[in-house]
């Protein structure tokens, strides 16, 4: 059913993309939706489950971010340098020998020196020198690779947490998108059936108001008569615009809870006693879950795990760390740059190292970062227990909701039936001259109310049902969702 669904609505939207050529470009989309259909319309469209999804898309990527870090990292450098004005470094003349040959390499280096417009003027007893080319290339490849880190085998447990920690708030946002779907739809189906049940009395009020207008001309009722059913029926004339304006408000509701435009044109395919009747359902009262496997448990169960891997987090910084690497280079040197010329001669070089970090003493820094990750743990543990709890209190109180509004729809059924049968009879005494118009107005108001009590009575059901089924509901994420 579920599958077929799908198979509708993809084929809707492919409809709806398709433009004929009779239509303009801006044409405004419409939707012809079932409760079923606008819940999986809803799932995928609705803005936040669109988002709670890229959380997942998200997460999935910080797990292989976590995973890369232990796996080779390679890195290039390109160093390329050119001496505008080469530096010069003094050399102490004793290091000389004091031949003549050696005063001539000196002096033949001092005039070199001065070409290039470098000062001579060097302290007595030492000699100015230029080492290296004008100019230099040195490339390098490094490979570097994690050998053992205590923190990295801790953040690999730790990203299937991170993992399910965001799969299990897409599931609870999913949760919170259908209940608001479904209130939506049955807001919009309330707003509906109170329209037309106004448009009804008010078509009602007005003929008894006609007509008794016709008995006050022949001097047959009263004239306060006639006033007292006209204050009737401006109240029904007001509650009606009212209500028509409340339904526009109500579609615009359900269009941003199903995440498409505001304008857009939703017809819905249920009615509310209808789906009243689908949502009644007196087994689901009997119905029992595992506290375990409810989505707010899981969530505080997740946050008590992500703490303790805080914990070991913490007590794996004082292992020792073991790097490695390799690096391979060249480098060229020219007074020129000849780099990329096929003569140009480079040299190799290339190491190989180990790292090994070991922690000795941090002054009770460690520690005391680890009990403070304890105390976080212990809280998160106390949580999760007072999430257990709670969650039971909230099954209990959702079927207890859920059996009252069974209870008080039922009720609110036969009070409607009462209640049209006393106005009935009003009706009948009235223009018989048996009863007055006050006790008339009464009996149209009594009327009224319970029209409308059974309309809550009715979205109640609903509504309590859904908190209810949201409770006990034990989906979990996956891939396909």
């Amino acid at each position: 059913m579920r599958i077929l669904i799908k198979l509708k609505l993809a084929a809707a939207t492919i409809l709806m993309s398709v433009p004929a050529l009779s239509q303009e470009e801006n044409q405004v989309p419409e939707y012809n939706l079932s409760l079923e259909e606008a819940i999986i319309f809803g799932m995928e469209n609705n803005y936040s489950s669109r988002n709670a999804q890229k959380d997942v898309e998200i997460a999935l990527k910080q797990k292989w971010e976590i995973i890369s870090q232990g796996l080779p990292q390679i890195g290039g450098n390109i160093d390329y340098q050119n001496y505008i004005k080469r530096p010069v470094t003094l050399l102490p003349a004793a290091a000389f020998d004091n031949t003549q040959s050696t005063i001539d390499i000196v002096e033949s280096y001092f005039e070199g020196l001065q070409r290039n417009d470098v000062p001579i003027n060097a302290p007595d007893g030492f000699i100015p020198v230029q080492f290296g080319t004008q100019q230099s290339l040195n490339a390098t490849a490094t490979w570097n690779q994690l050998i053992f880190d205590g923190s990295y085998i801790v953040g690999i447990q730790s990203a299937r947490t991170l993992l399910q920690i965001s799969e299990n708030a897409k599931t609870k946002t999913d949760l919170e998108v259908k209940r608001a779907i479904i209130n939506a739809y049955g807001n919009v189906l309330l707003a509906e059936e109170n329209a037309e049940i106004l448009k009804k009395n008010e078509a009602t009020v007005q003929k008894n108001v006609d007509e008794t207008s016709i008995l006050y001309d022949n001097g047959m009722a009263e004239q306060e008569d006639v006033e007292q059913l006209q204050i009737t029926l401006l109240g029904l004339q007001n509650n009606l615009n009212r209500s028509i304006r409340m339904l526009d408000i109500a579609y615009e509701m359900l269009n941003l809870t199903l995440g498409i435009p505001v304008e857009a044109e939703v017809t819905l395919t249920e009615d509310l006693d209808e789906l009243t009747m689908e949502y009644f359902d007196l087994a689901l009262l009997q119905k029992q879950v595992p506290v375990q496997q409810n989505i707010d448990y899981r969530i505080a169960q997740n946050t008590a795990e992500a703490a303790n891997i805080e914990v070991r987090l913490e007590k794996a910084k004082a292992l020792p760390t073991l790097t490695g690497f390799v690096n391979y280079g060249l480098q060229g040197f020219s007074e020129e740059f000849s780099f990329l010329s096929s003569d140009q001669e480079y040299f190799d070089q290339s190491i190989l190292g180990v790292t090994l970090n070991i922690p000795i003493f941090s002054s009770g820094m460690r520690s005391s970062r680890t009990q403070q990750k304890e105390i976080a743990y212990e809280q998160a543990l106390i949580d999760l227990e007072r999430t257990e709890n709670e969650v039971k209190n909230q099954v209990n109180s959702a079927k207890a909701e859920y059996e009252f509004s069974l209870e008080n729809y039922q009720n609110q059924k036969k009070n409607l039936e009462l209640a049209e049968r006393i106005e009935n009879k009003n009706q009948i005494k009235f223009f018989e001259g048996l009863a007055s118009s006050f006790e008339l107005s009464e009996a149209q108001r009594q009327l009224y109310n319970a029209q409308q009590s059974l309309l809550q009575a009715m979205l109640d059901v609903i509504v309590a049902k859904v908190e209810l089924e949201n409770l006990l509901d034990t989906t979990k994420y996956s891939n396909e969702d």
